[in-house]
Formats: C-alpha cells, sequence, structure tokens
C-alpha cells in the first residue's frame, strides 16, 4: 500500500453507490515492512529475525528457539519440511498426470509409471475430470 500504515482495513463496497457491502468479510492488510515503535512494528520486526536473541516478544523468541536449536524441534522442522516437498511433488505429479489424461493417448497403467501416483488415484481423476 506504502503509505507507510502498520494496517489497513479494507472494506467490500459497491462501486455504484460507494455503499458498504455488510457480507460480514473483512480484509485486515498487515504490512510487512512497517517496523514503528508499537506492538505491530514488533511484530513484524520479529517474524524477520532469523536469531531469537534479536526478538522483542519473548514466547516467540522461545519457540524459535526450540524450532531452530534443540534436536526434537530441529527434528519437527524437518519432517514438516519433508511433508511439504512431498505434498508439492504429488500435486506436480497429479497435474501430469491431468495432462497426460486429457491428451487422450496414455493407458491408465502409463500414467500410474510415469507419474508414480496409485492407479486408483489415477482412475478418481479421471472420473473427476469426467464429471465436469
Amino acid at each position: 500500500m506504502e503509505k507507510g500504515l502498520p494496517l489497513y482495513p479494507i472494506e467490500r463496497c459497491f462501486l455504484g453507490t460507494g455503499e458498504k457491502f455488510e457480507d460480514g468479510s473483512h480484509i485486515l492488510h498487515v504490512n510487512g515492512t512497517y517496523r514503528g515503535d508499537t506492538p505491530i512494528g514488533k511484530l513484524m520486526h520479529n517474524f524477520s529475525c532469523t536469531n531469537a536473541e534479536d526478538m522483542y516478544y519473548g514466547i516467540l523468541a522461545d519457540r524459535v528457539r526450540f524450532f531452530k536449536e534443540s534436536k526434537e524441534g530441529i527434528e519437527i522442522m524437518c519432517r514438516a519440511m519433508e511433508d511439504m516437498r512431498n505434498q508439492t511433488l504429488k500435486e506436480g505429479m497429479r497435474e501430469v498426470a491431468l495432462r497426460m489424461l486429457a491428451a487422450g493417448k496414455y493407458a491408465l497403467e502409463e500414467i500410474v509409471n510415469i507419474s508414480g501416483l496409485s492407479l486408483e488415484e489415477v482412475k478418481q481423476l479421471k472420473a473427476d475430470r469426467s464429471d465436469r
């Protein structure tokens, strides 16, 4: 937003009349670059820290210290990162399988062999595709 504010509350409105659209939804844009001497400025500072010692808020610093410096925390973070990597890889292979199904020239077994997905997963992708 480039106005130097820590927060930007945003409300939806009808463009023709300017009236608020009261659907219960609200948007709160947080300026991640804000570093003022306020609670939100200190929090944004903490979020950019790589060292727990540089943080203002003890609770957050303690959690960062746990995940970055303790054996248990490091193992938890490694598992989380591996899970994210595997999920991303699986999503990519689903996209490959969908493209192969769309091409219409591959047998299901070929798609399974190339994508690494199970036959059941490929069949489900095919069924979902034909439901559209």
